[in-house]
């Protein structure tokens, strides 16, 4: 199976660690930015990444690529069948898709990918995505992630765990330190997270190309 993207998508990262987790191979290429290839259009029409091919089959949208690799592939579960869990594992997926992501982007894009692809940076949006946006999600998820160990939903990884983390990864790439006494929790659980054969071998790629760029 071909996922098209790139890995410094919190979107796209989901999706590789999410397949990383049950154990499935996919080919990871990139979207021939800024003039996208016919494949990757046929897969993603709107231009939006991930998007995958498996055989003749396409489809787009990173929540949709995971639900049809859960259905596809459903052992490990990632997605629990009960329905308490079920929902939850959807409210954190969502809420790092929409919340966590949006605030995490705005301080990514104006001060990493706008200056790489010759694009006006927005360096007053990132400091207030910084400084006003992302305490208060910090304190949320201060009260919600799990205390030495453990996991967000239930006693295994899942979804809710691998969408939550991967924005992290691009706030690390920032050297966006938390604060270890007031968000001591977060900054144990994501680190254990990312940590994960799923994550860590992607963010070191991640990491070697940024530090390439900035040469």
């Amino acid at each position: 199976m071909i996922l098209y993207g790139s890995s410094l998508s919190p979107y796209v990262r989901k999706t590789l660690a999410f397949a990383g987790e049950k154990g499935i191979d996919l080919d990871l290429r990139p979207t021939g930015f800024p003039n996208p290839g016919p494949e990757f259009l046929e897969a993603s029409p709107f231009k939006k990444m991930p998007a995958l091919r498996d055989g003749d089959y396409t489809l787009a949208d990173s929540s949709a690529i995971i639900h049809y690799l859960e259905a596809k592939f459903p052992e490990p579960a990632l997605i629990p069948s009960n329905p308490e869990l079920r929902g939850k594992v959807i409210w954190f997926e969502e809420f790092a898709d929409t919340v966590l992501t949006s605030c995490g982007g705005k301080m990514f894009f104006n001060r990493v990918v706008a200056p790489m692809i010759g694009r006006p940076a927005d360096l007053v949006a990132a400091d207030a995505a910084e400084k006003e946006e992302l305490p208060p999600i910090l304190d949320y998820l201060e009260t919600v992630v799990p205390d030495r160990g453990g996991y967000l939903v239930g006693d295994s990884i899942t979804l809710a765990d691998i969408a939550i983390a991967s924005p992290f990864a691009n706030l690390a790439h920032l050297k966006c330190e938390l604060d270890s006494a007031r968000h001591a929790r977060v900054g144990a659980y994501i680190g254990g997270i990312l940590a994960r054969p799923s994550f860590a071998p992607w963010i070191e790629r991640e990491a070697a190309f940024l530090a390439k760029q900035a040469a």
